[in-house]
């Protein structure tokens, strides 16, 4: 089983760093590989509704996100981690993250998400609860810890004695695995849930 790391610090090593690598430890103890992408740093434009990816079924941007693209479509999970601005988070996570959700059209259903916020003080529940909307809105299952999935810190490295936060991201990876696997089997069992056809509706009339 393999699962996709995605970490939307622009600072190397940082905090955000500290939180993920503790939970990759925990992943390849349960025998799941992982790989980490740094975009935080990069030059991701948003998403400019196009509407070109319905027609070739990737981005009209041939950047990042379209090399990233089949690697969420083989994971089995994928985590998102971001540094909280202005609570909220990082602008070029967010701008990869619509443009890949979006324009990646294959079916993410029961792949496992989880999201990790990382501040210095505050803005961390916002920060989680704007992640996990991705997955909500994708037949996605969220992986859950037992506090939300936050760690402290502010200098580069000082995420290493939030001995609580860490903590969390270890119960988080193994939660992620357990889930992951379990619904590995429940496909062998059952096969995944049927959907219905898509009934789009809006409130102009």
């Amino acid at each position: 089983m393999k699962v996709l790391i995605i970490n939307g610090s622009p600072r190397i090593n940082g905090n955000t760093t500290v939180a993920l690598n503790e939970m990759d430890k925990v992943f390849k103890k349960n025998g799941i590989e992982t790989e980490i992408i740094q975009i935080g740093n990069k030059d991701i434009r948003g998403c400019i509704a196009c509407g070109n990816c319905a027609k070739t079924g990737k981005c009209v941007f041939d950047d990042l996100v379209n090399e990233v693209a089949p690697k969420f479509e083989e994971a089995d999970g994928l985590v998102i981690a971001s540094p909280v601005y202005y609570a909220s988070a990082n602008g070029t996570l967010i701008s990869f993250l619509d443009r890949l959700f979006y324009s990646s059209h294959f079916d993410k259903t029961m792949k496992v998400g989880a999201s990790v916020a990382v501040a210095r003080r505050g803005g961390l529940s916002a920060t989680y609860d704007e992640l996990n909307k991705y997955f909500t809105i994708s037949n996605m299952p969220v992986a859950s810890s037992t506090y939300w999935n936050s760690v402290h810190g502010r200098l580069p490295g000082e995420a290493s004695q939030d001995e609580e936060g860490l903590q969390t991201m270890r119960t988080l990876a193994n939660n992620m695995s357990f889930l992951m696997k379990s619904i590995e089997l429940g496909k062998e069992k059952f096969g995944l849930p049927k959907n219905e056809s898509k009934a789009i509706t809006n409130f102009v009339r």
